[in-house]
């Protein structure tokens, strides 16, 4: 881990918190799904679709399904970690690694619109798949990015010295 990834003792109870919490059951479970349910598409019906398509709109159609099954690898790699956190096989400390942090933004983030001809169904994963992958962005950049060099929040530091002071509440 580089000197820029310390992690803070606050830190890590962010980290621990995150991965306990009802918004960490929702998103996981979301991530999941769409992944089971982009997977059958692929292989059934989007399979078929695709046959039908002209040759532009068959190439568009590989490159977004690569693209789509890019991202949502990336969400689901993001929230393994997060539930390896939660149940007590991954430190928090771990899970700060850069290897753990979402990758591959040019690829997973598309400022296009998607070509013209796709089927419903791809259009469909391809959109709910951009907004769960850009909240767990912005989660991930909350959690692990953006407080590098922030300092901890003042209420925090204050408890945390009451704590020290009263030996540990």
């Amino acid at each position: 881990m580089s000197e820029a990834n310390t992690v803070l003792p606050w830190r890590s109870d962010v980290i621990q918190d995150f991965a306990r919490s009802e918004l960490f059951e929702r998103t996981f479970q979301e991530g999941m799904d769409l992944v089971e349910e982009t997977a059958g598409y692929l292989d059934g019906s989007g399979r078929q679709e695709s046959k039908s398509l002209s040759r532009n709109a068959a190439l568009a159609y590989a490159s977004e399904s690569m693209r789509l099954t890019t991202r949502l690898m990336q969400v689901a790699s993001w929230l393994l970690v997060q539930r390896a956190v939660r149940e007590g096989d991954m430190a928090p400390t771990a899970a700060c690694e850069d290897r753990y942090r979402l990758a591959a933004e040019d690829v997973c983030r598309n400022a296009e619109t998607p070509a013209e001809g796709l089927p419903i169904g791809l259009l469909s994963l391809l959109d709910r798949s951009e907004r769960l992958y850009e909240r767990v962005r912005h989660l991930d950049r909350r959690m692990y990015v953006e407080v590098e060099n922030a300092a901890p929040h003042p209420v925090l530091s204050q408890l945390d010295r009451l704590k020290t002071a009263l030996g540990g509440f």
